[in-house]
């Protein structure tokens, strides 16, 4: 037992009068680490954030010399603060040049750190984001931005949650070598991750299911689970109402165009973040957008969805008509369903998810307006079709980051638009729903002949309907191609 530097016993945790986590017990060993699986809801991240003595919990939670321990926490999603050290920050704004001096930059961010950072900054392949503003970082850049600040702080104990999300291959490649070292120099690593990205630096797999422990073993024992092979996607999971809906006829005319862009570039200050893009989607065409973080994929779809003044000065078609044409951003939203990890971010977390889902008919961040009765039998409707019907009346915050990203997939669809903007819409899901997600998309996309776009950094995250390929690097397309 002298060798025990973790101990955990009889750990719960109780949110709204319910116990979320239940009899969690287990021990580490010197030279251990840990990963924490298990489905969205299952207490993942409430164990990170007991271990991390940040929330309150019963039970007992014991470091070994735990006066010295330095325990570091790596939230899931970035959250960050204006100049004024308020959250009010707004999604539209990492895209308005005259609102993006209210965020620090990145060396401001790292303050009396930036010298001791400058190493890690060459190591990411971000020394180039020194002067950015924090709120124009894309999602992945934002993830790098907080590991390198979470190893600045030196910890004994690191607990990540969700440390991959976001990332391209070569920079999850990349900490997934910085996890082994940090390991050999003795910290003690705890990541809330995945079953398919466990390090293989990693020794013990601790699998959540319920708020209960269905197993704690090594990582070796783990990998032979024959239940981890495949998940099987069950024949019934979708709603009898939505295979009766899909089997309709869409009564969307959209123009056989539906985006073109012509020479598109962008830029803010001395920095290109598009040079010179063409392309055209037409209706029906599903197109799989890809790039390393930082490429210009989150600017190139903030020209599409409304969201990005600066597509006023460059040659856009939504729909067969130019912007700036006449048309206000709403006639172009009402057309698009869209989801973004940065839109997740920034919504609103104090709204339930019926709001939420009922906002995507007016394409707001949270509601705002009264809804007739047949709009509330809609949003009821899309609901118990896409399987979160259960959740109607929680808020946003009370659920886990999985559970919040199929409601907000749930918003994205609400109103059966002809084109959707799916930026990473997996980040979160357990491979259960992820898997019937995709499924899900297939169904929608070739049933009622839908227009995507779809980004993501894993192959299999992927539907199977991708019809077009197209590749950013540095803000110019690299490679444009057919399936």
């Amino acid at each position: 037992m002298t060798d025990c530097i973790l101990r955990v016993e009889n750990l719960a945790i109780n949110r709204s009068g319910k116990n979320v986590l239940n009899g969690i017990s287990f021990s580490l060993y010197k030279n251990e680490s840990l990963a924490i699986i298990g489905p969205s809801g299952s207490g993942k991240t409430l164990l990170g954030l007991a271990l991390a003595k940040k929330i309150f919990y019963r039970g007992e939670i014991q470091f070994v010399n735990d006066a010295n321990r330095k325990i570091v926490f790596v939230e899931q999603l970035h959250h960050f603060k204006n100049l004024q050290h308020t959250n009010d920050l707004y999604y539209q704004q990492r895209f308005n040049s005259y609102d993006t001096e209210e965020t620090e930059t990145v060396a401001q961010s790292l303050g009396e750190n930036l010298k001791p950072a400058e190493v890690f900054l060459k190591e990411m392949g971000i020394e180039h984001l020194r002067d950015e503003r924090l709120i124009q970082l894309s999602n992945g850049e934002n993830k790098k931005l907080q590991i390198l600040k979470a190893r600045l702080e030196e910890p004994t104990v690191l607990i990540l949650d969700q440390p991959f999300i976001g990332l391209d291959q070569e920079t999850r490649t990349w900490l997934q070598q910085q996890f082994e070292a940090l390991i050999k120099s003795g910290v003690l690593m705890i990541l809330i991750t995945s079953a398919e990205e466990i390090p293989e630096s990693i020794s013990k797999v601790i699998w959540l299911e319920k708020g209960e422990v269905k197993s704690f073993e090594k990582l070796e024992k783990f990998s032979t689970r024959t239940e981890l092979k495949t998940i099987e996607i069950k024949k019934d999971f979708v709603n009898p109402g939505l295979k009766n809906f899909l089997k309709t006829e869409s009564t969307e005319t959209a123009c056989e165009s539906v985006i073109e862009m012509r020479e598109v570039s962008v830029q803010y200050g001395d920095k290109l973040i598009l040079d010179k893009v063409n392309w055209k989607v037409m209706k029906g065409e599903r197109w799989l957008l890809s790039g390393p973080n930082g490429a210009g994929k989150s600017t190139l779809l903030s020209l599409i969805t409304a969201d990005n003044p600066k597509a006023y000065a460059n040659s856009i078609f939504l729909f067969g008509k130019k912007r700036g044409s006449g048309e206000s951003i709403w006639d172009i939203k009402k057309k698009i369903g869209f989801i973004s990890p940065e839109l997740h971010l920034y919504f609103n977390q104090s709204s339930t998810c019926f709001e939420t889902v009922a906002s995507g008919l007016y394409d707001t961040i949270g509601l705002f307006r009264q809804l007739s009765d047949e709009d509330i039998e809609l949003v009821d409707q899309r609901m118990e079709f896409y399987r979160v019907k259960d959740l109607r009346q929680k808020k946003l915050y009370e659920l886990s980051v999985g559970e919040q990203r199929a409601v907000l997939l749930t918003r994205a669809l609400v109103k059966d638009p002809p084109l959707l903007i799916l930026d990473e819409p997996c980040q979160g899901l357990d491979s259960e729903r992820k898997n019937e997600f995709l499924e899900l998309i297939n169904e929608v996309c070739t049933r009622r002949n839908k227009t995507m776009v779809f980004v993501s950094h894993y192959e299999n995250d992927i539907p199977s309907c991708i019809s077009h390929y197209i590749q950013l690097e540095h803000g110019r397309v690299v490679e444009i191609k057919n399936k």
